[in-house]
């Protein structure tokens, strides 16, 4: 999956599970200050996005992610693993 795929998904789950308006998900908004997600909302947003790696992800996988864009490079690496 490209990149431009994965955050058009990240958006979309970010929106509908956090209820956020998906204008405000740009690739610089910051998970928490920006987007107010806190860690236990990082921890649904991880168990939605496994099904676009297909496999688990660790919260070691997710330890310097701060922006959308982490979030998307990220799972394009885990992809890409």
């Amino acid at each position: 999956m490209e990149k431009t795929a994965i955050h058009s998904e990240v958006v979309r789950i970010i929106a509908e599970l956090f209820e956020i308006d998906p204008a405000r998900i740009t690739p610089n908004a910051q998970l928490y200050t920006d987007l107010e997600i806190d860690s236990i909302d990082a921890v649904d947003m991880a168990a939605e996005l496994k099904s676009l790696v297909g496999k688990k992800i660790s919260p070691e996988d997710f330890k310097q992610v701060r922006t959308v864009q982490d979030v998307v490079d990220a799972v394009y690496k885990l992809q890409q693993a």
